[in-house]
């Protein structure tokens, strides 16, 4: 099978420490993102936030590439990733997220969004022949335990139907992002993500800013230097490097490593809101908080077939 040049095989190989360093970076963008999210929502509307986002991540990675001499049109072979990465894991993602959050507190949200887990580890295994090791289901299972824990239904409203309609659909964004996961990961990539990534913004910001247009056309968008800065953040940083990062670590990790290490943003993000936006940091959330880490642990020091882990 044709894969770019220094890219790992699905299951074969030593963890690539380079896709662990982005998913670190990853973790920290995308996790510090939630409450700036939230802010930016008070001034504009979701679908515009989300056009906005996907368009000026997109300008950012086409001016990297055409400095870099890399800009060419992509290959046929490419346009399957490019349409799934773009509709399903950016345009649909982003837009229910946004939606989501303008119902949901910040930490909630993240926790909810980033469940991706739950889908991607059992169709890994149906689908893509990945192995739960482990040390995997170990890992597995204390992440999801820390989301359960900090979910904590228990203490949620169920008679308010706004609420329950802004975690169905963060859910419903979860799943989006889990099927954008699993065809990422068995693509046939042709070229190196970053040379795709500015066309699968394209790809997604084109429905969106209709959808925005048709939508939202009469609502106003409140500027500010405040403004100006969430979409300065999710615009070069939260989407167009961490888009990239992520497609590199979707493509040179096992699907099941990279869903659990993605339960690292929901940590990072609760910590995030309740510094940025004062919301409740509980003892329940710290204990989640302690599953998650200890989960991502777990995994991120898994050996490979030659006993060397991560990091050694």
């Amino acid at each position: 099978m044709n894969r770019p040049s220094g890219s790992a095989t699905p299951g074969h190989g030593r963890p690539n420490s380079r896709a662990f360093l982005f998913l670190a970076a990853i973790i920290l963008v995308w996790g510090s993102n939630w409450p700036i999210m939230k802010i930016g929502l008070q001034s504009i509307p979701p679908l515009t936030f989300a056009a906005v986002r996907l368009g000026t991540g997109a300008v950012c990675l086409f001016a990297v590439l055409a400095v870099l001499g890399r800009l060419r049109l992509p290959e046929r072979r490419d346009y399957p990733v490019i349409f799934s990465v773009g509709i399903i894991q950016l345009a649909v993602f982003l837009v229910l997220v946004n939606l989501g959050l303008s119902r949901v507190d910040a930490g909630r949200s993240a926790i909810l969004a980033y469940t991706t887990v739950l889908w991607v580890t059992p169709a890994a295994v149906l689908f893509l022949g990945e192995r739960l090791t482990p040390r995997k289901t170990a890992g597995l299972l204390a992440g999801l335990a820390g989301v359960g824990v900090m979910f904590n239904p228990l203490s949620f409203d169920w008679d308010d139907p706004e609420l329950l309609l802004g975690n169905a659909i963060l859910m419903a964004a979860a799943l989006s992002w889990a099927v954008a996961i699993l065809h990422v990961r068995a693509h046939d990539w042709r070229a190196q993500p970053l040379d795709l990534v500015p066309w699968q913004l394209l790809a997604g910001f084109v429905p969106v800013l209709l959808a925005a247009l048709w939508f939202e056309g009469d609502e106003p968008i409140r500027w500010s230097g405040t403004l100006a800065g969430v979409l300065a953040y999710n615009g070069p940083i939260a989407t167009g490097f961490a888009i990239w990062a992520w497609v590199t670590v979707n493509r040179d990790l096992p699907a099941i490593t990279t869903s659990i290490g993605s339960l690292g943003v929901p940590a990072v993000g609760v910590l995030a809101s309740a510094l940025v936006l004062d919301e409740a940091l509980s003892v329940t959330n710290l204990l989640g908080l302690a599953f998650i880490v200890a989960g991502l642990a777990v995994v991120s020091l898994e050996p490979g077939p030659g006993g060397r882990a991560f990091g050694s």
